[in-house]
């Protein structure tokens, strides 16, 4: 009786005085999650292997496609199959990929009803938030950085350096076209990361992984069928997915960035109604269950 009275002080004085977890705690757990998934491991490794097969396949290709963007030069120039790649990929790939671990960063938690004990960690909701909103973010960064790096490099090898035909008619000479390239795959981040904050979103209201991964998938091809509609010209400025195409002002002969400036804005403001709908979703969450 003596020992369990002696020793419930020190356990209490242990307890009081163990540290709380920092925000980089927690990220370094969502991390160390996150690359225990074999779905992350295998996106990357899709996004690394994938754009290589698309390339040779469109090598191969005695009739090229073109009707799409760069498809009628996919033989004349490395980059030009850079471009084209590009154009599919931010279609409904990009969003796909992303949402993989921003679809269901959240929801897992309600599916596994774990809610409750990664709470009881003196953790709080709003560390757990930003840590797994910044895991997503440097999923999707990194899935961007594989799938461009990929594309650029197998498409400089097997097809070459040539010089790119601009979208004006004009001639880009080969370390020109490389640089613009580069260029127009880095304008994808900003609308990729607002699919992320979206697939979050709808991670944390859904509480559903397949809601979390569909459905930005599906709203990202609403909104590309909105943007082709006759009479709705006013809405398309405003679409996720309308800074995707930001990149075709860089390869003009006059280039122009207003397109780009308008995207960034535009992105910047989807990413923060959805990140701060997100927060007071699971802020105001009752957990208590699980």
């Amino acid at each position: 009786m003596s020992t369990t009275i002696d020793t419930a002080p020190l356990e209490l004085t242990e307890r009081a005085e163990r540290p709380r977890p920092s925000l980089s705690d927690a990220m370094a757990w969502e991390m160390s999650k996150l690359a225990a998934q074999a779905r992350a491991r295998w996106t990357l490794l899709v996004g690394l292997v994938a754009p290589i097969l698309i390339v040779v396949v469109l090598n191969q290709q005695q009739r090229p496609p073109k009707d799409s963007l760069y498809g009628r030069y996919i033989h004349q120039s490395g980059f030009a199959v850079s471009l084209l790649v590009l154009g599919f990929a931010s279609q409904w790939v990009l969003p796909l990929l992303t949402a993989l671990v921003a679809g269901d960063i959240f929801a897992s938690e309600d599916q596994h009803g774990t809610w409750k004990t990664v709470l009881t960690r003196s953790a709080s909701r709003g560390q757990l938030f930003w840590a797994k909103t910044i895991t997503a973010v440097g999923f999707a960064v990194a899935v961007l950085l594989a799938i461009a790096a990929s594309t650029i490099v197998s498409s400089v090898v097997i097809v070459g350096h040539q010089d790119l035909i601009g979208l004006t008619g004009q001639v880009i000479p080969s370390p020109t076209a490389a640089r613009l390239v580069i260029a127009s795959w880095a304008t994808a981040l900003a609308p990729l990361l607002g699919f992320t904050c979206l697939a979050i979103v709808l991670s944390v209201r859904s509480r559903n992984p397949a809601v979390g991964i569909a459905a930005p998938v599906v709203i990202g091809m609403v909104m590309q069928l909105v943007g082709t509609l006759g009479g709705l010209e006013a809405l398309r400025p405003l679409l996720l997915t309308t800074p995707f195409e930001s990149w075709h002002g860089l390869l003009a002969q006059n280039p122009f960035h207003g397109p780009l400036i308008s995207g960034l804005a535009v992105s910047a403001g989807w990413s923060a109604l959805c990140l701060a709908a997100a927060f007071l979703d699971l802020r105001r969450r009752d957990i208590t269950g699980g």
